[in-house]
C-alpha cells in the first residue's frame, strides 16, 4: 500500500524555515513516477515558479555517474576495475610514490587516495585550468594519511576518473555520458556544460547567505571539475536516473550495465567515520556507514539507503534510492541549507516505512542549524577578540608587494593599488581581494566576490626584514581548503 504524498501540506513551512526560495522533488515507486512538481519561484524577488523541470546543478550527485560510465566500459571489456591509473593516464603523478604506482581505477572512485578533505580545491574551483591541467597538478598535493588507510571526501579523484573515460573511449565523460545515458533515458534537459545550463529556459537561480542575507549568486564555471560536480537537471530527469537504477541496470527494456556491475557499484569498500546526522536519524540508523562507488551506503530503519547528497555554490540536492522498496526519492533546492532537501527526502522515507510524523523533521534539521550557526559565531567572535588594536605593519605598504607564487595554483600577485594592497590568484579571477590592515603584519581580506568570506593572510618576514611568505587563515568554501596553499615571494 502507497501512501498519501500530501507534499503541498508541509514543503512551503519548510522553504520558510530555511529561507529556501524554490525546490522541486520527484518520487519513483516501482518504475514509474509516483508524484513530481515543484515549489517556490526560480529566483528570490521574482515570480517564476519551478517545476519538475527546472534545471538545478546537482554538484556531487554527478559523480554516480562516473562509476556507471566506467562500468559500462568494464562490461564492454575495455577496462578492469583494478587497472592501474597509469595504465591509462601517462601523466598521473601523485606526492606519494606507493599511492602513484598504485593508484587503481576503483582507488579513484572510493575517496582512499590519503589527501585530506576536498584537497586540491583550490587548483580548480573557478581556475582556467583545463581537467587534465587539473589532474597534471595533483603531484603537488601533499597526503595526510596513508593511501587506503582512511575516508577523506575528494573532488579531484573523480576528475582523474573522467579522463580514464576520455582516454579509454576517445570521447570527453560529457559527450560518453550524453550517449550513452542522457539519451537512452530521455533525460533530454540534463546539461553537464555551463554555457547549455545558460541557453535553457526554467532554470533556477542558486542562492547564499551573503553577510547574512539570502541573495540570489550567480552560476560558477565548474566544467573543468565536472564528473565530480557539473550536471545540471531536473527532478523529472534525475528520476529517469531513479529508475535506471532502481530497474538493477536496465530502463524500458534496454539494459545499459549489467546487473553484476551495478552490484559492483553498491558494493561497500570505505568506512565511513560519524555521518554528521541529526540525532533522530542516528537513532534508526543500523551497521556501518560506508561508500561504495560513487554512492553512500546506511541502513535506516532496517532498509538498505544508496544515496548521494550535493552540494555548491548556492545549490543543495539529494538523491537517495531503495532498492528493496524500488523507491527513489529526488530532491533539489536553490539554496545551500540542506534542511530541505534531506527534511523532505526522510518525510518521505518515513511515510513509506510505515512512521510518517514520528519526527517533524523541519525542526530537527533547524535545531541542527542553529547549532551550526552557534558554531560559526563562536568562531568569528574568537577571531575578532584574538585582534590586537593600537598596532601597525612592520613595513611601508609598498614593500608587501611583489610576487608570490604556490607551485600548485602558480602566481598570486599583490599589488599596491590606490593606497591598499590587492592579492590575486592569476587563475582564479575569483580569489581577488583588497587587504585592510588587520594587526601587526596580517591584514584582512575581503574578496571581490561577496560569496567568499572574509579571511586573514599573514605576511612572513624572513631574517632581513623582508616579506618571504604568505599565510592564508581563510575559511572554507564548500570544497576548497586554503591551508594546502605554500604562497612564497618569487623575488628577493
Amino acid at each position: 500500500m502507497q501512501p498519501s504524498l500530501n507534499l503541498e501540506g508541509w514543503v512551503p513551512q519548510a522553504l520558510g524555515t530555511f529561507e529556501v526560495p524554490g525546490a522541486s522533488f520527484a518520487v519513483v515507486k516501482d518504475d514509474r513516477i509516483l508524484w513530481e512538481g515543484g515549489f517556490g519561484v526560480r529566483q528570490i524577488g521574482r515570480p517564476e515558479p519551478v517545476d519538475e523541470h527546472s534545471l538545478y546543478a546537482i554538484a556531487s550527485i554527478s559523480k554516480s555517474t562516473v562509476p556507471l560510465c566506467l562500468g559500462m566500459l568494464v562490461d564492454e571489456g575495455r577496462l578492469g576495475w583494478d587497472d592501474r591509473v597509469t595504465d591509462h593516464l601517462p601523466y598521473f603523478r601523485l606526492y606519494d610514490l606507493f599511492a602513484w604506482q598504485e593508484m587503481r581505477v576503483r582507488d579513484l572512485l572510493t575517496h582512499v587516495s590519503g589527501l585530506p578533505e576536498v584537497s586540491g580545491g583550490t587548483i580548480w574551483y573557478g581556475s582556467d585550468f583545463s581537467r587534465e591541467e587539473v589532474v597534471r597538478r595533483l603531484r603537488f598535493l601533499k597526503p595526510s594519511a596513508g593511501f587506503r588507510t582512511q575516508y577523506a571526501y575528494q573532488n579531484v579523484m573523480y576528475v582523474a576518473a573522467g579522463e580514464v573515460i576520455r582516454a579509454v573511449s576517445g570521447q570527453s565523460w560529457d559527450d560518453f555520458l550524453a550517449r550513452r545515458v542522457l539519451e537512452p533515458l530521455g533525460m533530454q534537459r540534463t546539461c553537464t556544460r555551463l554555457p547549455d545550463l545558460l541557453r535553457s529556459d526554467n532554470v533556477a537561480q542558486p542562492h547564499a547567505p551573503i553577510r547574512g542575507t539570502v541573495q540570489a549568486v550567480p552560476y560558477r564555471n565548474h566544467d573543468n571539475c565536472g564528473p565530480a560536480a557539473s550536471v545540471n537537471t531536473s527532478a523529472h530527469d534525475l528520476a529517469q536516473y531513479a529508475r535506471l537504477f532502481l530497474n538493477g541496470g536496465e530502463f524500458a527494456g534496454q539494459r545499459l550495465l549489467r546487473a553484476e556491475t551495478l552490484t559492483e557499484l553498491w558494493t561497500p569498500h570505505t568506512l565511513m567515520p560519524g555521518n554528521g546526522d541529526p540525532k533522530p536519524f542516528v537513532q534508526h540508523l543500523s551497521g556501518p556507514d560506508t561508500y561504495a562507488l560513487g554512492w553512500r551506503l546506511q541502513t535506516y530503519r532496517g532498509r538498505r539507503l544508496v544515496h548521494h547528497s550535493g552540494g555548491v555554490d548556492g545549490m543543495r540536492s539529494l538523491l537517495t534510492l531503495v532498492p528493496e522498496e524500488k523507491l527513489g526519492i529526488v530532491a533539489l533546492s536553490n539554496q545551500e541549507a540542506r534542511g530541505v532537501v534531506r527534511g523532505v527526502t526522510c518525510t518521505v522515507l518515513d511515510a513509506f516505512f510505515g512512521a510518517f510524523g514520528e519526527v517533524d523533521w523541519t525542526a530537527a534539521f533547524a535545531e541542527e542549524r542553529r547549532e551550526a550557526e552557534a558554531r560559526a559565531a563562536k568562531a568569528q567572535q574568537e577571531r575578532l577578540s584574538a585582534r590586537v588594536t593600537g598596532t601597525r605593519p612592520s613595513l611601508a605598504l609598498e614593500a608587501y608587494a611583489g610576487s608570490y607564487r604556490d607551485r600548485m595554483v602558480e602566481d598570486i600577485p599583490v599589488t599596491l593599488e590606490d593606497g591598499h594592497l590587492v592579492l590575486r590568484f592569476s587563475h582564479t579571477p575569483a580569489f581577488t581581494a583588497d587587504l585592510e590592515h588587520w594587526h601587526y603584519d596580517t591584514f584582512l581580506l575581503r574578496w571581490r566576490d561577496p560569496y567568499i568570506p572574509d579571511g586573514l593572510a599573514t605576511f612572513v618576514l624572513n631574517s632581513r626584514g623582508k616579506p618571504a611568505a604568505v599565510h592564508l587563515d581563510q575559511p572554507n568554501l564548500l570544497d576548497v581548503d586554503f591551508r594546502e596553499l605554500e604562497i612564497v615571494r618569487a623575488e628577493g
